[in-house]
């Protein structure tokens, strides 16, 4: 299989992106008083922090060690844990102040929220930046070999099939030709087309809409 374009993993990048430009419009254009809206943003939120703690997180358990091997020093990998743990803590923040919007609806709230969900979005950016820098030529350069393998099937393990349904349907939506191609380099795509609407239908029907 030819080398793909883009890495799976700056793939995900993009769609964490485009989930953060999306928070940002959605949350500072929220009108006061609308409780099925709050709601609505409170669900797409938490489905985008529940894939980005999920990447983070399986990054330093699974994707470390790979790099490690294919030449990435220790010290580097030490920086892009503190980047994570920036990206935690603005997380945190972030889910209090949309859980707080969720219950009260105020435009107040949402003007805190809208402030705590760009504070994510400047760390995501330093990191996702540094991290591609670093990382996006070793993928081109090792595609294929032992140990990228060896994290690509550590990391397909590590989900449910219902998860990685709605993983796969999340990386396709609002995504460009460019990165549709580079996924399908990785992925049959039989695999992308059947998948994520027999077994994602949920992020269909409760996620997407509300970026619209």
């Amino acid at each position: 299989m030819a080398t793909p374009s883009m890495s799976m993993n700056k793939l995900i990048h993009h769609a964490v992106r485009r989930d953060l430009d999306r928070l940002q419009d959605a949350v500072g254009a929220f009108p006061d008083g609308d409780k099925r809206r709050a709601a609505d943003l409170h669900r797409g939120w938490a489905f985008f922090d529940a894939e980005l703690t999920r990447h983070h997180e399986g990054e330093h358990r699974i994707a470390w060690p790979a790099l490690e091997a294919i030449g990435v020093e220790q010290a580097t990998l030490t920086q892009f844990d503190d980047e994570h743990d920036a990206l935690a803590a603005a997380l945190s923040q972030a889910r209090a102040a949309m859980a707080t919007l969720a219950a009260s609806a105020s435009r107040a709230d949402a003007d805190a929220a809208a402030t705590a969900v760009a504070q994510v979005a400047q760390a995501a950016q330093t990191h996702l930046d540094h991290e591609e820098q670093v990382t996006e030529p070793l993928f081109a350069e090792h595609h294929g070999s032992p140990a990228i393998k060896e994290m690509s099937k550590k990391f397909t393990r590590d989900q449910s099939l219902k998860t990685g349904a709605e993983f796969f349907a999340w990386v396709q939506h609002g995504a460009s030709a460019e990165e549709i191609a580079a996924l399908k380099q990785s992925v049959p795509g039989p695999v992308l087309a059947i998948l994520p609407k027999l077994f994602g239908r949920r992020y269909y029907r409760e996620i997407a809409p509300i970026w619209r």
